[in-house]
């Protein structure tokens, strides 16, 4: 079970390696929940992240400075800022996810009809099984 549990997380990670720079890992996380979750606050988002709002407030700073992050006044709030994907976030983030399926598209084209088929069989269980768990993979990133 646990050279599966490997192999599995080398292809995860060989998928992330498709992430053009200028973005660190934590960073991309941070685009994909403000992508699913737009106008949230810090607060909101280093609980998405697991994070702390000090550390997410560093990485928010990094991803205003290249230009994927908007800061805005809260409708709630005056006291707290309202955080949005800028256009060129949505663009990189749109990029990104192409890039990421014409890769694993061209590599699904290269298995036999059998690997796609048993392929197709246990991710759909693994899915459900995480979906069970709450928690539900990204079918965005």
């Amino acid at each position: 079970m646990s050279s599966l549990a490997r192999l599995f997380a080398s292809v995860v990670e060989g998928e992330r390696d498709v992430s053009p720079r200028p973005l660190s890992v934590s960073q991309l996380r941070a685009v994909v929940a403000l992508d699913r979750h737009d106008g949230i606050n810090l607060r909101e988002l280093a609980e998405h992240l697991g994070s702390t709002p000090p550390l997410v407030s560093r990485l928010c700073d990094r991803l205003e400075a290249v230009g994927f992050l908007e800061r805005l006044p809260s409708a709630r709030s005056r006291r707290e800022l309202t955080l949005r994907l800028s256009d060129r976030g949505r663009a990189y983030l749109q990029d990104l996810r192409a890039r990421r399926r014409d890769r694993v598209e061209a590599l699904l084209a290269k298995m036999s009809p059998a690997g796609r088929t048993a392929l197709t069989t246990g991710l759909a269980e693994y899915r459900a099984l995480a979906e069970v768990a709450g928690d539900p993979p990204d079918l965005h990133s």
